[in-house]
């Protein structure tokens, strides 16, 4: 592949970054620092690969601020955090949706299913901060209706930022790509540790060629 500077500027960015997708299952032990954002590709157009990557990022670390708050609402009940049924779910209304938007099914399907386990990620990490200090545990319980009402708002524009990006996410500059926005969005979005894990967690189908 010959390296245009735009992709040899998402290179060197994502060089310092590529801890987002290296050992993603790892355990965030404490928050980390938020680093300063990566520089985005020269040629981030409207219609760039970039630009066409970067609402995946956005809404991945949108839908992973949802987890939060179900983990809040489960917490101290017997509802657990693994769901088959509501799993099974909501990968059935992304593929109906990706197939009525003309995208792939079967792709929106396996990217949901790395949302699905990071979401899984972060409240495995909260509760294991509140069971080791209970005096930062929720103290109210949001109703978890509502925020399901959230995360299928998010799950919509997820699908249609998948729908909207089959050649960004199939060109070889994908990965090196979403590594920049990736870093960008956590820089934003002040991720500590554990959601920096988790954004991680959600996104390596994004790539259909990595």
């Amino acid at each position: 592949m010959q390296l245009t500077p735009s992709i040899r500027s998402a290179l060197a960015a994502g060089a310092a970054v590529t801890v987002l997708f290296a050992g993603a299952g790892a355990a965030a032990a404490a928050p980390a620092a938020p680093k300063a954002p990566a520089t985005a590709p020269a040629a981030a157009t409207a219609h760039s690969p970039y630009a066409q990557l970067r609402p995946l990022a956005t809404f991945s670390a949108e839908r992973l601020a949802t987890a939060d708050l179900v983990a809040a609402a489960k917490w101290g009940t017997s509802s657990p955090i693994d769901d088959p049924a509501r799993e099974q779910e909501v990968l059935k209304s992304v593929a109906e949706q990706a197939r009525q938007l003309g995208a792939d099914p079967v792709a929106t399907t396996r990217i949901f299913r790395d949302q699905i386990e990071a979401n899984k990620v972060v409240q495995r990490g909260l509760y294991r901060q509140w069971d080791a200090n209970p005096a930062q545990a929720p103290t109210e319980r949001p109703d978890l209706q509502e925020v399901r009402k959230e995360i299928n708002r998010v799950n919509g524009e997820l699908v249609r930022a998948i729908a909207a990006s089959p050649h960004a996410r199939s060109a070889p500059s994908c990965t090196p790509l979403l590594t920049v926005a990736a870093a960008q969005v956590r820089a934003e979005r002040q991720l500590d540790g554990l959601h920096t894990v988790a954004l991680a967690r959600s996104l390596p189908s994004v790539c259909a060629a990595a």
